[in-house]
């Protein structure tokens, strides 16, 4: 596939998922057709977009074997509908092991046709004080690296947690666009959440679009929010703090081709493998 030189705009949805698949489903419809009207024909969902559950495992119930479920259903409808490629943030997926899912990114084509999947690698684990967070309970951590060839580029796929890890982005290759579905937790969120999003796109040479869960949660969880889109330079062109609602901006491949051109980093890269 021959990338395209003309600029396109892209769009983050940002959320406050619910315990209700079917409220969440019915946000996502409304935020997804408020991007596509506004000329966005990449559009990309928060992680756990589908269900933010009062307890961890609630997400179990939920859980859809790939190709069938009414999560996959809306998706590949919202993407059909609107001729957009849709990328899925994270629904929970059949996994394996007993008791547990898969934490996947699922990509939708403007046909409605599911192209790509990517199953959450690392996950999260965090305590300080009453705060505490261990994805392991009930999450079945992915293996595999995945990208997808757009029109405009090749996509590089990652969730959340998945962004201080550097090497994993390296392993990506050389991508037009990284996309980062999250549901960084307010505290994590203030301390790293755009020094690592910028980082990304700086050492990679590439724009960086993320959308994140962005408020209080039936759960009783606060998520950062700050949705936002980065260019190449790690500059932040579009930015919502806080609540529901869509960042857009512009994605530029000459401007992509030009910060390459003229600092030539990806080119000057010695250490191209990791040394056992």
């Amino acid at each position: 596939m021959t990338a395209s030189t003309s600029p396109i705009r892209i769009a983050a949805v940002q959320m406050i998922s619910t315990p209700q698949p079917a409220e969440n489903i019915a946000s996502a419809r409304r935020l997804v057709e408020q991007a596509a009207q506004q000329g966005a024909q990449l559009v990309l969902l928060p992680e756990y977009w589908s269900i933010m559950g009062l307890q961890d495992a609630d997400k179990l119930a939920h859980s859809e074997p790939a190709g069938s479920g009414p999560l996959q259903e809306a998706m590949a409808d919202m993407a059909r509908r609107h001729r957009i490629w849709l990328v899925g943030g994270t629904l929970p997926m059949i996994a394996p092991e007993a008791g547990k899912v898969m934490n996947t990114t699922l990509v939708f084509d403007p046909q409605g046709n599911c192209v790509c999947h990517y199953d959450k690698i690392h996950l999260f684990g965090f305590t300080k004080g009453d705060e505490s967070y261990d994805e392991s309970r009930t999450i079945v951590p992915g293996h595999e690296v995945a990208t997808f060839a757009a029109p405009f580029g090749r996509v590089g796929l990652s969730v959340c947690y998945d962004l201080r890890f550097p090497e994993l982005y390296r392993a990506m290759g050389e991508c037009a666009l990284i996309v980062v579905p999250a549901a960084f937790t307010y505290t994590t969120g203030r301390a790293h959440w755009e020094i690592l999003l910028r980082a990304r796109a700086i050492e990679n040479q590439c724009y960086v679009l993320a959308a994140a869960q962005g408020g209080v949660h039936a759960n009783g969880r606060r998520t950062w929010g700050h949705s936002m889109m980065i260019d190449p330079w790690g500059e932040i062109k579009a930015v919502l703090a806080e609540g529901e609602g869509v960042v857009i901006g512009e994605f530029d491949p000459q401007n992509l081709a030009q910060v390459r051109e003229n600092l030539p980093a990806l080119r000057h890269r010695k250490l191209v493998a990791p040394v056992l």
